[in-house]
C-alpha cells in the first residue's frame, strides 16, 4: 500500500511539475493550431473567432476536449488562420526579464481582434492581454495545469484537472449560473457548479477586466478565489483542461460571443411576457376556471394558469386523473375562450407503476438505479416525447414546465442532490463526466420534437435546471423551491444578476416564495390572509413586475394565490399588474433585441457601468432594458432606501418626473405602494394602453415617453405573437431615436410587414424634462416622420 501511495504520488509531482523543470518550450503551429510543448503537457491554442480562444491541455495531447461529447455548442470552435510573432522585454505579460545584452525572443505572441496572448518561451504559461498591454489573466509560474489521474466509473482514465492563475487584484466576477449565497461578486469566493434544487451551474465566468470565462466541461467544477494572488477552475473529471477566453471587452460584447457560439434565443410567444398564475397547487380542472374567472371578473390582465404536478393518474403517463380532471378538452376550449393559455408541469422521473417506465425499463433506456428516462439517449428521448409530450401538446397545452431537471428524485434519494448522476451510465458517457448536461439534453428533447410537431407554435418551456446553450431551446429558468421570507427574497437578486451574466437571458422567481421549508412533511407555505406575508408579497410582486418572465408561485395555506386573495393589498398589486401589461410594447422589443442582437433584458449596474467600481458590488439594483432601472425594497418595514444612480447623464423618478443628476447616491422614498424606478435621460419607454391579456391590443394607440438630457433610440418591434414566421421575416421594426440637441424625436419608416400588420397608429409622444411634460398626438402610417419640441 505504501508502494502504491508513494507510486501515484510521483506520477502527481510530475504531471503537475513546473514545465520549466522538465524541458525547454517549444512552439508550432500545426495548420491553424498554436502547439505548445513542455515536456509536462501539450497545450493546444485555437482561435475560434476575433477575441475568442480555446486552450485545450493534455498530459499527451491526444484529448479532443474535457469531454468527448460537447452538445452546449451550435457552433463547435473551428481553428482560424493565426500567426505567431516574437516579442521580448516589457509588455509580454511574461514573468522574466531579458539579461543584460540578451536580444532573444522571451515570448511568442498570438493575436486576434483586441486580444493578445503571450506564451512563455521559459516555461510556457499563458498571460492574456487586452489593448495597451494590459494584463487581463495569466497562469501561475508553477504549476499552472495540473493533471491528477483517476478512473470513471465505466473504468476509462481522466483527470482532476485545475487550471491556475494570477487574477487582477481589483476586479469583479460574475456570472457561473444561479446561486443561493447571496453573493453577488464572486472575487474573494468559493463557488460549486454542480445543479440542485435552486442552484444553477452554467460554466460562464465574467470579469470587469473585460474577459469571459467559458469553463468547457460538463462536469461538476469548482472556482475558487479566495486568495487575492490565486483563481483556481477545478473540473472534478475530465479527459483535458478545456477552456474558452472570451474579450469583450464589454459584457454584451462577451455575451453575444458566447451565443454565437451556444445558439441565439428564440422569442417566446408574445403572451409568455404577461403574468403567469400559479400554486401549489391547483388540484383540479375547476380550480383553473375558478381562478381565471376572477381575473376576468376583475378586470386583471392575465396570460396564463398553470397545472403544477399530481394532474396525472401515473407520473410519466398523459392520462389526468379523472375526479379532478374529467373532460380537459373542454377545459382547455374554456380557458382559451378566455384568452387565458395553460401551462402543465412534466418531469424527467417517472412513476414506477407506469407504463412508459415499463416501456423504458424494457428498454433499458432508464439512467441505472433510478426512474429517470435518460435525455441524452436519443431513442428514449423519442419515447418520452411521443408517450407523453406530444400527446399533451396535441391536446391544446401551449406550455410544459419542466419541473426536477437538475435531475432531482424524490424523498429519501433526493438527498444526492448534485450528486444524482454520478457513477452511473448515461448514454452520452459516464454521469459523473456529464452530469450538468442533463437539463440541456431534456429541454433539447422536448424543445426540438415540439418544433417538429407544432412549426405554427412558438416553444415555451420553464426548466428548473439550466446548462449553456439552453437559450437556444426557447427556455427560461426559474430561481427553484425557494424559502418564504424577505432574506431568501434578497438572495434571489443577485441569483437571478449572475444568470444574465452567465449569458441566459429568460429568468424568474416564484413570487412570495415556495415553501416554509422541506423538513415540513407534508411541506407547508403561508396564509395569503396573513398581514406579514402580504407585504412580503407585494414587495415580491413589484420585483416580478420587472424581470423577464412575470410569475407568481407557491405553497399558500389557505390555497389562495391570485391577488385577489391578499385583501387591502390588492389595489397595489392590480396597479401593478397593469403596469406590467403597460410596458408590454417596451418589453416585446427586449425580448426582440434578445433574439435579434444577443441582448440582455435584466441587466446588474457592472454591464452598462463596468468601469465605475462603485457598481461592481451593487447586487440589489438592475436596469430592466436601457430604459429603466429598478432598485427593489428587500426588508420588512423598510419605506426608503439607498440607490445609487450611474453614469454622468441624468436620471428621472419615474413616478414624479423629478429630474435627478446621475454619478450619486440618493435616498429614495418606498412607501408600500411603491417601488423605486429610474427612467435613463435619452430613454424612449414606449407604453401600451391598459388591457386584460397581451394579444388584446398589441398594436393599439402608443405613448412613447422621452426623458430629455442625453440622445438615446429605441426599435418598436411588432409581429403575429406567435409561429416561426417572424424567422421567415414576417416582422416589422420601427426605429425610433431621440436627438437631445435638437429636441426632435425620429420615427423612422417601417422596416418589414407581416400579415394583421396596422398600417396607421396613433402615437401620443410625451416629452419629460425635469418635471415638465409636454405632449403631442401624430399619425404614424409607416412613413419617416419628426416630432419636435
Amino acid at each position: 500500500m505504501a508502494h502504491l501511495t508513494a507510486h501515484r504520488l510521483a506520477i502527481l509531482l510530475s504531471l503537475a511539475a513546473p514545465a520549466a523543470a522538465n524541458a525547454a518550450v517549444e512552439v508550432t503551429q500545426d495548420r491553424n493550431v498554436v502547439v505548445v510543448r513542455n515536456g509536462t503537457d501539450v497545450l493546444k491554442l485555437s482561435v475560434c473567432a476575433d477575441g475568442v480562444v480555446r486552450v485545450l491541455a493534455s498530459p499527451d495531447g491526444k484529448a479532443t476536449g474535457a469531454s468527448p461529447q460537447q452538445p452546449w455548442f451550435s457552433k463547435p470552435c473551428e481553428a482560424q488562420a493565426v500567426s505567431l510573432t516574437d516579442a521580448s522585454g516589457a509588455g509580454t505579460g511574461v514573468n522574466t526579464a531579458l539579461g543584460e545584452g540578451v536580444a532573444a525572443a522571451t515570448a511568442k505572441v498570438l493575436k486576434t481582434g483586441n486580444l493578445r496572448i503571450s506564451i512563455s518561451l521559459k516555461d510556457g504559461t499563458l498571460t492574456f492581454l487586452g489593448p495597451d498591454d494590459r494584463i487581463l489573466l495569466q497562469e501561475t509560474g508553477e504549476r499552472p495545469r495540473i493533471y491528477e489521474p483517476l478512473k470513471l466509473s465505466d473504468g476509462s482514465p481522466a483527470y482532476k484537472v485545475t487550471a491556475r492563475f494570477h487574477p487582477v487584484l481589483r476586479q469583479g466576477i460574475y456570472g457561473l449560473g444561479q446561486h443561493q449565497s447571496g453573493q453577488f461578486n464572486y472575487h474573494g469566493a468559493t463557488v460549486r457548479l454542480a445543479h440542485a434544487n435552486a442552484d444553477i451551474a452554467h460554466p460562464l465566468m465574467m470579469s470587469t477586466e473585460g474577459y469571459g470565462l467559458l469553463w468547457n466541461t460538463a462536469s461538476a467544477s469548482t472556482l475558487d478565489t479566495r486568495f487575492p494572488t490565486e483563481m483556481t477552475l477545478e473540473a472534478d473529471v475530465g479527459q483535458a483542461l478545456d477552456y474558452l477566453f472570451i474579450y469583450g471587452p464589454e459584457f454584451d460584447d462577451v455575451v453575444a460571443r458566447y451565443r454565437d457560439m451556444t445558439g441565439a434565443a428564440p422569442l417566446f410567444p408574445r403572451w409568455a411576457y404577461g403574468l403567469f398564475q400559479s400554486m401549489d397547487r391547483y388540484g383540479s380542472g375547476q380550480d383553473l376556471l375558478d381562478v381565471t374567472k376572477r381575473y376576468r371578473d376583475g378586470k386583471a390582465p392575465l396570460d396564463v394558469i398553470v397545472q403544477d404536478w399530481r394532474w396525472w393518474s401515473r407520473m410519466g403517463d398523459p392520462e389526468f386523473r379523472p375526479d379532478g380532471y374529467p373532460d380537459v378538452p373542454a377545459l382547455l376550449k374554456t380557458l382559451n375562450d378566455r384568452h387565458v393559455h395553460t401551462m402543465i408541469s412534466m418531469w424527467p422521473l417517472l412513476s414506477k407503476t407506469s407504463q412508459i417506465h415499463a416501456m423504458m425499463t424494457e428498454r433499458g433506456w432508464l439512467v441505472p438505479g433510478t426512474a429517470l428516462y435518460d435525455p441524452t439517449n436519443k431513442d428514449a428521448a423519442d419515447l418520452y416525447w411521443s408517450h407523453f409530450g406530444s400527446k399533451l401538446l396535441a391536446q391544446g397545452w401551449d406550455a410544459f414546465w419542466l419541473d426536477g431537471s437538475e435531475p432531482e428524485l424524490h424523498l429519501p434519494t433526493m438527498a444526492e442532490t448534485d450528486r444524482t448522476l454520478n457513477g452511473r451510465k448515461l448514454a452520452i458517457g459516464p454521469g459523473e463526466l456529464y452530469g450538468n448536461v442533463f437539463p440541456l439534453a431534456h429541454v433539447a428533447n422536448v424543445s426540438d420534437r415540439w418544433r417538429k410537431q407544432r412549426e405554427d407554435k412558438r416553444v415555451f418551456i420553464l426548466s428548473r435546471s439550466s446548462f449553456a446553450g439552453v437559450q437556444r431551446y426557447g427556455a427560461a429558468s426559474w430561481s427553484g423551491d425557494i424559502l418564504n421570507g424577505f432574506p431568501v427574497f434578497q438572495r434571489q437578486m443577485q441569483g437571478g444578476l449572475n444568470f444574465a451574466l452567465s449569458g441566459m437571458p429568460y429568468w424568474t422567481t416564484d413570487i412570495g416564495g415556495y415553501y416554509g421549508g422541506v423538513l415540513d412533511n407534508p411541506p407547508t407555505g403561508p396564509s395569503s390572509e396573513d398581514p406579514a406575508f402580504q407585504e412580503l408579497y407585494v414587495r415580491w410582486y413589484q420585483f416580478g413586475v420587472f424581470n423577464p418572465l412575470f410569475r407568481t408561485h407557491g405553497k399558500r395555506e389557505n390555497n389562495r394565490n391570485d391577488l385577489f386573495a391578499y385583501g387591502d393589498k390588492t389595489p397595489i398589486l392590480l396597479d401593478y399588474d397593469r403596469l406590467r401589461y403597460r410596458l408590454m410594447p417596451y418589453i416585446y422589443g427586449l425580448a426582440w433585441r434578445v433574439t435579434d442582437k444577443a441582448d440582455t433584458i435584466m441587466r446588474p449596474l457592472v454591464m452598462d457601468w463596468r468601469t465605475d467600481e462603485r457598481t461592481w458590488n451593487i447586487g440589489d439594483q438592475f436596469s430592466f432594458g436601457p430604459a429603466l432601472m429598478v432598485a427593489p425594497i428587500t426588508n420588512a418595514g423598510q419605506a426608503s432606501r439607498q440607490v445609487f444612480l450611474p453614469g454622468a447623464a441624468p436620471w428621472y423618478d419615474f413616478w414624479t418626473g423629478k429630474k435627478l443628476a446621475g454619478g450619486q447616491w440618493i435616498d429614495a422614498a418606498a412607501p408600500l405602494k411603491t417601488i423605486p424606478v429610474f427612467a435613463k435621460a435619452g430613454a424612449i419607454l414606449p407604453l401600451g394602453g391598459v388591457v386584460e391579456y397581451a394579444d388584446q391590443d398589441p398594436q393599439g394607440p402608443l405613448e412613447l415617453r422621452v426623458y430629455a438630457g442625453a440622445d438615446g433610440k429605441f426599435e418598436l418591434y411588432d409581429d403575429a405573437g406567435d409561429s416561426y414566421a417572424y424567422e421567415r421575416g414576417e416582422r416589422a421594426v420601427t426605429p425610433l431615436t431621440w436627438n437631445d440637441g435638437a429636441r426632435r424625436l425620429s420615427i423612422g419608416a417601417r422596416v418589414g410587414s407581416f400579415p394583421g400588420l396596422v398600417k396607421d397608429r396613433t402615437f401620443k409622444v410625451v416629452l419629460i424634462d425635469g418635471g415638465r411634460e409636454r405632449v403631442k398626438t401624430v399619425r404614424y402610417d409607416g412613413s419617416a416622420l419628426e416630432v419636435g419640441f
